[in-house]
């Protein structure tokens, strides 16, 4: 006995829930709701929930209103960001990225998931307890103050 089941695809062969789940995703990325998002493309919320459950695919005047707004067409419909899509810092900093040996690579990668790196002007400390060791100074290394090292109540 063979079982047939059926996949809704496009006219490019992707599976149409594929594409909802991208439209929704450039959805919440841009930050409007399904109303919204929905009413910029023409269509009710409804319609919009349906193209995101992928019971429907958006017609082409529908994805020629939502791409004014930043909607990454491309994306929604094969899967590949498109290179218009990203502003040009990101531009500039993934052909940078993309460009970088390994060593830098997991460099970047580690930085940015450590989070934010103090600025140039911050000050940093280091060290330091009741003796009195401390390291004061920029990010830029200029020392701006002094280094005690060992005796009590300031002797040297």
């Amino acid at each position: 006995m063979m079982v047939l089941i059926w996949v809704p695809v496009n006219i490019f062969g992707t599976q149409m829930s594929e594409v909802g789940d991208r439209l929704r995703e450039e959805r919440e990325r841009l930050g409007f709701n399904q109303t919204a998002y929905g009413a910029i493309g023409g269509v009710q919320k409804q319609a919009q929930l349906k193209y995101e459950k992928g019971e429907r695919f958006p017609d082409a005047a529908y994805l020629e209103s939502v791409a004014k707004v930043g909607t990454d067409i491309q994306f929604v419909i094969t899967g590949t960001r498109s290179a218009q899509a990203l502003s040009n810092d990101e531009q500039e900093l993934l052909s940078l990225f993309r460009a970088a040996s390994l060593e830098v690579k997991a460099t970047i990668v580690a930085g940015l998931k450590g989070g934010n790196q103090p600025t140039s002007g911050s000050k940093i400390s280091v060290g330091g307890s009741f003796h009195g060791q401390v390291v004061e100074g920029d990010v830029t290394n200029t020392v701006t103050g002094g280094m005690h090292i060992g005796g009590k109540n300031g002797e040297k």
